[in-house]
């Protein structure tokens, strides 16, 4: 009979895919696996055995870096933070009060009467603004103000409330000493109770796209009343930043601003 002889088995070349090579165990019995797992752990703990200083510097970098961009998109399209830097709206807004307005007002929430809004200075109301002092730290201040986590110190903006929208008649004052709007008398709540405020007439029908302002200390306000040879004293509405909603400083102060819509919710439509 022919004897039998054990052959070496031919080598495949249909193109199947072979088993890939997984280091030796050095366990008696561990998977393929397991080793791998062990690899992949060992090779992890390489990794965080780095400099722990480097480690902590790029986490604080990378907190600094999303909150500044999260700072600056919310200034650019949320709200943005101002100064006060006079006594017009005293006792609503102090002198060096700082606040948030919300961006968002007149476009797409509509303006209403009582709003406290900021508006940039294009009429000329306040006198040229002196240059700004350079320092060593600046461009930090600049940096910082654009990106929104310092408030805006520019003094070329204003703060004021808003009495008239357009087609709006105002007019100071009837027999009762009051303001009135489209015919009816308002009883402004808002005004600084400190002192009497004085009679300043004047008669206007605000015009579209225009508004009429005035400041809550009505005696040390050089508002829409003070400005009437400059565009009849109104402010167009393209220029407002918008509407001042909180008052984020000094921390006794926080609170939101009230736009008294009981005091104009008796004033007829505009006509």
């Amino acid at each position: 009979m022919p004897e039998n002889h054990a052959r070496k088995p031919e080598p495949r070349h249909d193109g199947a895919s072979e088993t890939p090579a997984v280091p030796a165990s050095s366990v008696p019995g561990e998977s393929p696996e397991s080793v791998q797992r062990r690899d992949r752990a060992s090779k992890a703990a390489g990794k965080s055995s780095g400099n722990p200083l480097l480690g902590w510097l790029r986490e604080i970098a990378t907190v600094v870096v999303i909150a500044v961009v999260l700072s600056f998109l919310i200034k650019t399209f949320l709200f943005r933070a101002f100064f006060i830097p006079s006594e017009s709206m005293v006792n609503t807004l102090d002198v060096d009060d700082r606040i948030f307005v919300n961006l968002l007002v007149p476009e797409p929430f509509a303006l209403s009467r009582g709003d406290v809004v900021v508006f940039r200075d294009t009429k000329g109301w306040l006198p040229p603004a002196p240059a700004k002092e350079q320092g060593p730290f600046t461009w930090v201040q600049d940096g910082l103000t654009f990106v929104g986590l310092l408030p805006d110190n520019s003094e070329q903006h204003l703060v004021k409330r808003v009495i008239g929208l357009p087609g709006d008649h105002v007019v100071c004052c009837d027999a009762g000493g009051k303001l009135t709007i489209n015919g009816t008398a308002i009883d402004e709540k808002y005004i600084n109770p400190a002192e009497v405020p004085q009679i300043r007439n004047f008669d206007v029908t605000v015009p579209e796209g225009k508004v009429w302002v005035m400041g809550d200390n009505r005696n040390h306000s050089a508002d829409s009343r003070a400005h009437m040879e400059t565009d009849g004293g109104f402010i167009d509405l393209k220029d407002l930043e918008g509407k001042a909603a909180v008052i984020a400083w000094p921390l006794n102060r926080i609170k939101t601003l009230d736009n008294y819509p009981d005091v104009f919710r008796s004033v007829p439509g505009a006509r």
